[in-house]
């Protein structure tokens, strides 16, 4: 048996996952996130702002402390479409090298491909989903970029395409005010517009049986539709979002305030500000998925991006 970490950076938040394997089982340990905003202004300045690069280390320093504390042997750090943008992304890789070498030697953060970041959210994300319901469309929605990719039961991926939109970059871009004007919110759907017509003409959407939302904007609206008191990430994993409820449900969140957002106890403190421009996201692929597709929901799923890079150490692992 072997206790792995795996660490995702995103433009909004990082998150850890610990896990032990043992030949081809794996068993959960423990799964963490806190927001970091990495990629608050890059979209503006093309440059990581030196006080979201001081975030996110307090943030890893914390979790560096978890893998030593539970004696991981194995760590893979991912960072996706904030670093990638950034002209100043060494300081910020430098700075995970100087953590992540604590636990094992060399290990710093990985700028990796849209493509990759598809293809490790796909093998992620269809973990618990019943064969017999694909192919599948996993739509995993982040803070700088949206990747779409259809595939089979068996992790064939049949197409892929990563979108220049997320709940951070619509926000920071178009939809500024608080809460966002009709105006913001008319442009923001013309802008995720013209990103669906990319997705169509490159990935295979008509031939997907099974539409699974992954990341933070999901699974908030998940629990946000079922009422729940508190973030439960059992009751969210699984879940069916209706396109017709779930349009009523992100048109109030437009109409509400951030504050008013935050004291939702499902919201965290930190999605509250960009939940609105998430949203706008979200109805911009419900238009795109009626139109192309007979789909008329979403499949909610709590595992991805870092259930796949814990699968790509158990490859590393067994070879």
């Amino acid at each position: 048996m072997t206790r792995v970490a795996a660490v995702d950076c995103g433009t909004n938040s990082i998150r850890l996952l610990i896990c032990d394997i043992n030949g081809d089982t794996t068993r959960e340990v423990t799964r963490t996130m806190e927001i970091v905003r990495l990629g608050q202004g890059v979209d503006a300045t093309g440059q990581l702002d030196p006080e979201a690069i001081e975030r996110t280390r307090e943030a890893l320093e914390r979790f560096v402390g978890i893998m030593e504390f539970e004696q991981v042997k194995a760590v893979r750090m991912v960072a996706t479409s904030a670093t990638r943008d950034a002209s100043n992304r060494e300081d910020f890789f430098r700075m995970t090298g100087e953590l992540l070498g604590r636990v094992t030697p060399g290990a710093r953060a990985e700028v990796i491909s849209g493509e990759e970041e598809a293809a490790l959210s796909f093998r992620g994300a269809i973990t618990d989903l019943d064969p017999s319901d694909g192919p599948f469309c996993v739509i995993d929605l982040g803070g700088g970029s949206t990747e779409f990719i259809v595939g089979t039961a068996d992790g064939e991926v049949l197409g892929m395409h990563s979108t220049q939109m997320g709940c951070v970059r619509v926000t920071e871009r178009i939809m500024r005010s608080d809460p966002p004007t009709e105006t913001e919110t008319e442009i923001a759907m013309e802008y995720v517009a013209e990103r669906m017509e990319d997705v169509v003409k490159i990935v295979p959407i008509r031939e997907a049986r099974t539409f699974v939302g992954v990341a933070g904007t999901f699974t908030t609206l998940s629990a946000l539709a079922q009422g729940l008191e508190t973030y439960d990430p059992q009751e969210i994993h699984g879940s069916v979002l209706r396109f017709s409820a779930l349009r009523v449900l992100t048109a109030e969140i437009r109409r509400q305030s951030a504050e008013t957002r935050a004291l939702n106890p499902v919201v965290h403190p930190g999605r509250a500000d960009v939940l609105g421009g998430g949203s706008a996201v979200v109805d911009g692929i419900m238009d795109m998925l009626e139109k192309e597709t007979r789909a008329d929901s979403f499949v909610i799923s709590e595992k991805d991006i870092l259930d796949g890079i814990v699968a790509s150490l158990g490859d590393r692992l067994r070879a």
